[in-house]
This record gives structure tokens, sequence and C-alpha cells, in this order.
């Protein structure tokens, strides 16, 4: 099976889903990946707000931010390798890097760790 790591620009909370405007995009990348873990699929994110050891630590990201700056976020790599830059793997691209069909469901995401201001 292929690993897929998706690095997050930084975010007020882990998954970017808290706060008065939820982001169309990331509430569907949030889906995708909680359909895919209900199937034994993992793909996992890092966030650069919360885990920037992890940034460090693959030298593909490290080289890529070093060259591009943090603009370059998110990057999703597939097997270690730069898949897409600059915006979230769309569901065929996922489909076609698994050779899955993807299952879409509504996403219930409730963040209770938001503050008044919806930041976390």
């Amino acid at each position: 099976m292929r690993k897929i790591e998706i690095f997050d620009p930084a975010m007020c909370c882990s998954t970017g889903v808290c706060g008065p405007s939820i982001d169309p995009e990331l509430m569907r990348i949030a889906t995708v990946i909680n359909s895919l873990k209900d199937k034994g699929i993992i793909i996992k994110r890092h966030g650069l707000s919360n885990e920037p050891q992890d940034f460090i630590a693959n030298k593909v990201i490290s080289d890529l931010l070093q060259k591009e700056g943090a603009e370059i976020l998110p990057v999703t790599l597939v097997d270690g390798a730069v898949a897409k830059t600059k915006e979230y793997p769309t569901n065929e691209e996922i489909e076609k890097w698994l050779e899955i069909e993807i299952e879409s469901k509504p996403a219930v995401i409730i963040n209770s760790s938001c503050g008044p201001k919806g930041c976390c």
C-alpha cells in the first residue's frame, strides 16, 4: 500500500476546521481522511503549528521549505516523493494514488476547544 503524508501550513488548531468560518477544502480533506481511516487506510497529516519537528526531520519537506518558503504548503508526499504542492489533493488524485474509490459521507467535526474568537 502506498504511503501518503500531508504537510499542512500553520493553522489555529490541529484540524484547521475550527472557528466561525470553516474552510470547505479543509472540511473535504478531513472527511476524505476519516473515510479512508474507516477502511483501514492511513494518511498521515503533519501540522506546522503542532509538529514542526516533522517538517525538519523530513529532508524532502525541509529542503522544499528552505527553497520555496511556507507558501508551498500544503505539500502532499506519496511514498516520500512530492505529489502536490500549494493545495490539497483532490479526491480523484487520492483515488488514483491508492487505486481505490473514496466514498464520501458527511463530516461531523466538533471542536469544543475553540475559544469565543473561533481560534484554538
